[in-house]
């Protein structure tokens, strides 16, 4: 960009042009994320100041942001904050960006918690659903594993952000590993898992920001892309409580497969849709003789 002075409006106007002619699907919502980010205004402010002309250096910052996204890294990887269930989560590339679907699996979490409630939540990756439990949920103490250690220092930082610090207790491991010296057999009132469910064939098909930028461990789930369920669904059959619940989200075409592994004293309850009208969560519920 030109070292002359810029306005909001001819910033914004470039940016939207880079990020278009680079294939970006939404080069005005990024341009305007980003430039918010830089400068410090909301997106409403940026178009009330619009012939407002950029201080020294943000121009740079912004064009510099402007090349990354149009290369394909997320705008959240570059602004460090993602939205999740009304709260503004620190993420970066150590853990997965949260997306819409998965507050389907925490506002069912949230209905089916009872009070108090002790809930495990497994790859907890940036603690969007552990963290926004504790805040729906003011009685619930939430376990969250991942076996990731930036994950976990990730969500840590997350949990303090929203108050929850103390209600929010992280184990790195492997699913329910880190959990064994807690004597939970029979305790836990759900279980909660968004665990990488992507067919290892189809990670290459993945779009270009996700595949390149987003964490391969948060996404590989195997052949079937069922491993880590699979493995998962005996031990929190476990820890739940009779008439306890597991609240899986899948993939698209999972549903049968999913729910298959739901086994004595597990049985599946209900398959919910996600906004597109695509199977997205199996839920579980542990029989009151298991």
């Amino acid at each position: 960009m030109s070292d002359l002075a810029v306005t909001v409006k001819e910033a914004l106007s470039r940016a939207r042009k880079r990020l278009m002619d680079g294939g970006a699907d939404s080069p005005a919502l990024d341009a305007e994320v980003l430039l918010a980010y830089v400068t410090g205004l909301d997106r409403a402010g940026l178009y009330r100041d619009l012939a407002n002309v950029l201080a020294p250096g943000e121009e740079a910052v912004f064009s510099a942001l402007v090349a990354r996204r149009r290369a394909g890294e997320p705008v959240a990887y570059l602004t460090g904050r993602k939205e999740f269930m009304g709260l503004e989560f620190i993420v970066n590339r150590f853990v997965l960006i949260p997306r819409p679907e998965t507050e389907l699996l925490v506002e069912a979490a949230a209905r089916l918690s009872p009070a108090p409630s002790l809930i495990v939540d497994v790859g907890t990756g940036s603690g969007a659903i552990a963290v926004s439990l504790a805040v729906l949920v003011p009685e619930a103490v939430v376990y969250a594993t991942d076996r990731s250690f930036e994950a976990i220092e990730t969500a840590r930082l997350n949990a303090y952000l929203h108050g929850a610090g103390q209600r929010v207790l992280f184990f790195q491991g492997d699913l329910l590993a880190p959990l064994s010296g807690l004597d939970l057999a029979g305790r836990v009132d759900l279980v909660t898992a968004n665990l990488p469910y992507i067919p290892t064939k189809d990670l290459p098909a993945l779009p270009r920001d996700v595949r390149l930028f987003e964490p391969p461990s948060a996404l590989d789930g195997g052949a079937d892309g069922l491993d880590l369920y699979r493995r998962l669904i005996p031990m929190a059959a476990g820890i739940l409580k009779p008439g306890g619940t597991l609240l899986m989200e899948i993939g698209c075409g999972q549903r049968e497969a999913a729910a298959g592994l739901l086994q004595p004293p597990l049985r599946e309850a209900a398959v919910l849709k996600d906004l597109a009208g695509r199977d997205r969560m199996v839920i579980g519920s542990k029989t009151s003789g298991g």
